[in-house]
């Protein structure tokens, strides 16, 4: 039995590319440990010789933990009504008989292809017209419309997975809709809800034109917003700003290491066939 050769270039073009990701994390997180004295004369790759946490300090004394729960809020909010709304949808979608479920996947497929950018204004008109005008619902709502598209597609085409004998079993028990839905769908799209949270929870917590255009004042400030603010308070102070991006990164990682083992799978799931 012939042993497989060694890909050495890509090993090689694999090592690059992670120093290329690395090392920018790695100057970040040391930056953001050094004292703001003598901050341009130090080597900036160089481990801090007094590592200090007064730049967090600084920053956690300058309203962030306001803005952390303003992105916590926006974030969990955007993601339940998504992954709630597109599982009924996608539900539909694939158990319906209708044309009516055969046009809506068609819509939604359309609706991925319409940019966030040119839609900005009517949605602007109809926050202001609603009243929702700086207010964290002004970034929910529209958050919510642009994750649904994608995240049916993904919901669909997991649940064209599951066995059509297990719906017509539950069917014959007597089982209705709602009662498969919930006892039946919902355990075995797991994987795919998973990612969908995680997906458009990343998209929702970085986001920075809703909460750019549709809010004002600081009360509302989302963390995008909030770093952005930073960069004008503290711009002579660049540990203080990136002690501000580490910790503003600290939920986001948590929630991607907690569903990675989901994600590819609900990401590619049948697209296979």
């Amino acid at each position: 039995m012939m042993r497989a050769r060694p890909n050495v270039a890509g090993g090689l073009g694999g090592f690059v590319w992670l120093l290329i990701v690395l090392v920018p994390v790695y100057y970040i997180v040391v930056t953001s440990l050094r004292g703001q004295r003598g901050f341009f004369d130090a080597n900036p790759l160089a481990p801090p010789a007094d590592p200090t946490l007064e730049n967090y300090r600084l920053v956690l004394g300058n309203d962030f933990l306001r803005y952390l729960v303003n992105s916590l809020t926006v974030t969990a909010g955007t993601v339940v009504l998504t992954v709630a709304v597109s599982l009924m949808a996608a539900y539909y979608v694939v158990r319906g008989r209708t044309r009516l479920a055969g046009f809506g996947y068609t819509a939604f497929l359309l609706g991925l292809a319409i940019p966030l950018q040119a839609t900005i204004i009517p949605i602007y008109y109809l926050i202001t017209r609603a009243h929702l005008y700086d207010t964290l619902l002004a970034i929910i709502l529209p958050s919510v419309a642009f994750a649904i598209p994608l995240s049916v597609v993904i919901l669909a085409n997991f649940l064209r997975d599951v066995p059509n004998e297990l719906f017509e079993s539950m069917r014959v028990d007597g089982a209705g809709h709602w009662r498969m839905l919930w006892s039946l769908v919902l355990p075995m799209v797991k994987p795919a809800m998973v990612t969908v949270a995680v997906y458009d929870g990343l998209n929702v917590w970085n986001g920075f034109l809703f909460p750019l255009i549709l809010t004002q004042s600081a009360d509302q400030r989302v963390l995008p917003m909030a770093l952005w603010a930073f960069q004008g308070q503290f711009r002579v102070n660049i540990p203080a700003v990136l002690a501000a991006v580490v910790l503003s990164t600290l939920p986001v990682l948590a929630l991607y290491i907690l569903g990675r083992r989901y994600l590819v799978t609900g990401l590619t799931a049948g697209f296979g066939k």
